[in-house]
């Protein structure tokens, strides 16, 4: 790992503010994208709030001087949203070139793009629990780890499981998942009818993936027919039971997007786990166990907030509590200098 340099970590800040803004007005964009019209109906004429792009919608009442009120306020709002996206969107292109001058892009722009129309539609849903977490813990500890330990060809999103199918079909509607990923990149596709794993043309790859479910509990965790349905994986009941956190991260394209992780300490011991499972592939095995303990190294030395003590650890399941041996090393020449960057 390499410490960024004090540059690079005001320009991050700036770039995580930046984003955030973004994202608030976003939203409200996105509340007001369908719109409102007025309806003539039985000699009447009736404001109606449209719900979706086939101009269906409800009814906010007959014409009358409160609805006009309505009206008005809700067109002068979305004038005001429609032109700070304009003028963000132009501030965020602005912040990606110098994050790129600054080599501060990290994550691959797909997991960006993809995060970021999540963040906007559904927050709070999904968390990222495969290897591009590090890019977040990476981005909490202000370093750069080496790219061998966060290469990989999928993202894997943990959903709820328990909260079964409400939360997914409001949060993802009309279209589910499947739907917002062909947003991102037409090319997506399920691999197979029913499948948890998306594609696209490139093969990067969609995990759907939930924590076990009760023995008794059948039910098909999806957000609509034809999406994608969630897979059971054992051992990520710990890390959606962990307390979540947020990180803004720099994709290769130098735009920001926010990145929804277990607390690092959790996922560290989840890995360290994984790599004595008998059923792990060996390759992963060693991939793990590094990831685990540059991860425990990067906690100690950078994330002071996060200690392994008798506290944490008494919290964890005793699975995790034996996992913690193998990360109770410091891991070799984790630190080195600062990240390269360019002096202005």
């Amino acid at each position: 790992m390499r410490v960024m340099s004090d540059q690079q970590v005001l320009q991050a800040v700036d770039a995580e503010q930046v984003y955030h803004a973004w994202l608030h007005n976003r939203r409200h964009v996105v509340a007001h994208r369908h719109g409102m019209r007025w309806v003539r109906s039985g000699g009447g004429e009736y404001l109606v709030r449209l719900t979706d792009s086939s101009r269906n919608g409800r009814s906010l009442g007959a014409r009358s001087p409160e609805t006009e009120k309505i009206f008005a306020e809700f067109q002068a709002g979305k004038e005001r949203a429609d032109s700070r996206d304009r003028a963000l969107r132009e501030k965020l292109a602005e912040i990606a070139r110098m994050n790129k001058a600054l080599r501060l892009g990290r994550a691959p722009s797909i997991v960006g793009d993809i995060l970021r129309a999540l963040d906007v539609q559904a927050e709070g849903v999904f968390s990222v629990v495969g290897t591009h977490a590090l890019f977040a813990y990476e981005a909490m500890a202000g370093v750069h780890m080496v790219r061998e330990l966060l290469a990989s060809g999928d993202v894997d999103l943990l959903a709820d499981g328990r909260k079964k199918v409400s939360i997914l079909a409001d949060k993802l509607a009309p279209d589910g998942l499947i739907g917002l990923l062909r947003k991102v990149d037409k090319t997506f596709e399920p691999i197979t009818p029913g499948s948890y794993r998306a594609a696209n043309a490139d093969g990067f790859m969609v995990d759907l993936l939930i924590a076990p479910l009760d023995m008794r509990d059948d039910t098909r965790v999806s957000a609509q027919a034809g999406d994608l349905v969630a897979a059971e994986v054992p051992g990520l009941q710990w890390l959606l039971n962990a307390p979540q956190v947020r990180a803004t991260v720099i994709a290769a394209d130098g735009f920001p997007f926010a990145m929804r992780v277990p607390d690092p300490r959790v996922f560290c011991l989840h890995k360290a786990w994984l790599s004595g499972r008998v059923d792990r592939e060996p390759m992963k095995k060693g991939r793990d166990i590094a990831q685990a303990q540059v991860l425990a190294e990067l906690i100690r030395e950078r994330l002071p907030q996060y200690p392994f003590d008798e506290t944490f650890l008494n919290s964890v399941s005793n699975a995790l509590r034996e996992a913690f041996a193998k990360v109770d090393v410091p891991a070799p020449g984790a630190l080195t200098d600062e990240v390269p960057g360019l002096s202005m």
